[in-house]
């Protein structure tokens, strides 16, 4: 597939977002971290936050909220973690089930260490039954985004340097770092208010896709690729290309009513 051909399929999964944000919901969670991880074990999760595209309403899954309503204190969820874990995981699958029929935005949520398949391996080693979300119900903004503008699209990380790029608020956000370390010191409702964020941000690049108005570092040719599609397909997004086009054809109309 050329670039123009994976921009053009980008572009049309933005616009049928927001053509159709019923259809959607928006997914990030928390967890700890997996990257230094020896043992082999899934990461525990922490936060699992997902928005209605159409609504804006934000349903979260939280260790400390379970413990609130097991009244379990915070001090005492690690002795507790993987019974007030399943208690979670279950609301959340629960959810899942009744939204059968929905499409997932998410962030990079495409393998067993941190994911769709590392949240249902989770809740099967503390002793549940998931429920399977299909795969072409998940869409990948992260790649999306690739498809759209380029490989080089921002710098990395991306997901904080775009945010910056386009000027969008950060309150509670948290690096990949910073989640480690909130979940080493047991900082669960930073991690809470980094993953409710994260969704809202989700929210604001889709639109912002596919209203045309995100603004990265990619270059034309990272956008539309070098064929002559993609060419022609830049240049009708500039105004001067389209009056130009505008005034060719009427002189062009001209000339064969004159000859004609």
């Amino acid at each position: 597939m050329t670039q123009y051909n994976r921009h053009k399929k980008a572009v049309r999964i933005f616009r049928d977002i927001t053509s159709n944000p019923e259809k959607y919901l928006i997914i990030h969670y928390s967890c700890e971290s997996f990257i230094d991880k020896e043992d082999g074990r899934t990461p525990r999760i922490t936060t699992i936050a997902i928005r209605y595209f159409e609504s804006s309403q934000t349903k979260t899954f939280s260790i400390h909220e379970v413990a609130e309503q097991k009244n379990v204190a915070i001090d005492k969820i690690e002795e507790n973690y993987d019974l007030l874990e399943l208690e979670m995981l279950s609301q959340y699958f629960d959810f899942v089930q009744k939204h059968e029929g929905y499409k997932w935005i998410h962030w990079n949520m495409r393998d067993s260490n941190y994911g769709f398949y590392a949240i249902e391996n989770r809740y099967k080693v503390l002793g549940g039954q998931p429920t399977i979300i299909p795969d072409d119900k998940k869409i990948d903004l992260a790649r999306n985004l690739v498809n759209c503008f380029g490989r080089g699209y921002i710098g990395n990380p991306r997901m904080e340097k775009l945010v910056d790029k386009n000027h969008m608020t950060k309150l509670g956000f948290l690096t990949g770092k910073e989640e480690a370390e909130a979940f080493e010191h047991k900082q669960y409702i930073r991690l809470r208010n980094s993953t409710l964020r994260k969704v809202d941000l989700f929210y604001s690049i889709v639109v912002a896709a596919a209203e045309g108005k995100l603004q990265t570092n990619a270059k034309w040719k990272e956008i539309y690729g070098v064929s002559m599609q993609g060419i022609y397909e830049m240049l009708k997004e500039r105004w001067w290309f389209n009056v130009i086009i505008f005034f060719a054809g009427l002189f062009i109309g001209a000339l064969i009513s004159k000859y004609i």
